[in-house]
């Protein structure tokens, strides 16, 4: 069978559990091509034999892709329900537990997110305008990231940094400790790195790292909040989004536990993880609208 760059396909070698869409085909083996992948809904890159591909019918995909959606609006109504609770909170402690008429404002954080693949920085930034998270969003390859990290934090001035993309770990390259062994890890290590060395305070900036099977351990260590994946296992293309979200709407005065934030994805604390982290949401009064005078 012929396949085509963007054809949905499955590996029949895995029993076809994950939807990719072929990016390339390298046609350099004399004896059969490979065709490099990328999860439609998790962020994992892998490559195949031509052979072991199954093409993905039409109504398939789509009954994957209403699935994965009911997953996406769930999390979505927890964090909606999550963000409620805070706003209402925060309200009563910032108008000192008194009623009156006044009317608050709220400054979710602002969020830069670097991207290694376009079409999920498109679904990542549908999903931020839904739920009312100011971002700005870069698609940038993943070994790429690290030239441009400096000039981006320049411009944007971001509270909250998303480095994320492809990854995957091979064992036929190393242990599973072994950074080497891992696609794209080490390049986002070396991002988180130098967006630390130009904003060290871990509340100045908060920093998501990682993508499917990442390597978790190096990425906190070289100054990320949170990352992935502590078990190597996938994670969902979304999955960044909740975290920051969470983030987003928490007031500075709190601290975030993580387990609050990790409820709210779609892998949990097997493909997430994180350190305790303060909130960057600010609120202010009073509001006024756009027709009244100022």
């Amino acid at each position: 069978m012929q396949f085509q760059i963007g054809d949905m396909v499955t590996r029949a070698s895995y029993q076809m559990d994950i939807m990719f869409r072929i990016i390339r085909i390298d046609e350099t083996d004399q004896h059969e091509a490979t065709a490099i992948l990328h999860g439609n809904e998790v962020r994992l890159i892998a490559d195949a034999k031509m052979s072991d591909l199954v093409l993905i019918q039409k109504e398939e995909q789509l009954t994957r892709e209403k699935d994965d959606e009911r997953k996406i609006n769930e999390s979505l109504d927890l964090l909606r329900q999550d963000y409620q609770l805070l706003r209402e909170k925060q309200e009563y402690y910032t108008s000192g537990q008194y009623q009156h008429q006044e009317q608050y404002f709220h400054m979710p954080g602002k969020v830069l997110h670097l991207d290694g693949d376009a079409s999920y920085l498109k679904k990542c930034l549908d999903v931020y305008e839904r739920i009312g998270v100011p971002v700005y969003g870069v698609h940038c390859h993943e070994k790429k990231m690290p030239s441009v990290i400096d000039s981006l934090l320049d411009q944007y001035r971001p509270d909250i940094l998303v480095i994320t993309g492809h990854d995957a770990y091979s064992k036929q390259k190393g242990g599973v400790n072994d950074i080497g062994a891992y696609r794209h890890s080490r390049h986002f290590v070396e991002t988180v790195q130098k967006a630390r060395k130009k904003i060290p305070h871990l509340d100045q900036l908060v920093i998501f790292a990682g993508a499917c099977q990442s390597h978790f351990e190096s990425l906190i260590q070289a100054g990320a909040n949170f990352a992935s994946s502590p078990s190597r296992v996938n994670i969902h293309a979304l999955d960044p989004v909740y975290i920051v979200a969470k983030i987003s709407f928490t007031p500075f005065v709190d601290r975030i536990n993580v387990w609050d934030v990790l409820r709210n994805t779609l892998t949990r604390e097997k493909g997430l993880g994180g350190i305790e982290t303060k909130g960057v949401l600010r609120v202010g009064m009073p509001y006024k609208k756009d027709h009244e005078s100022t």
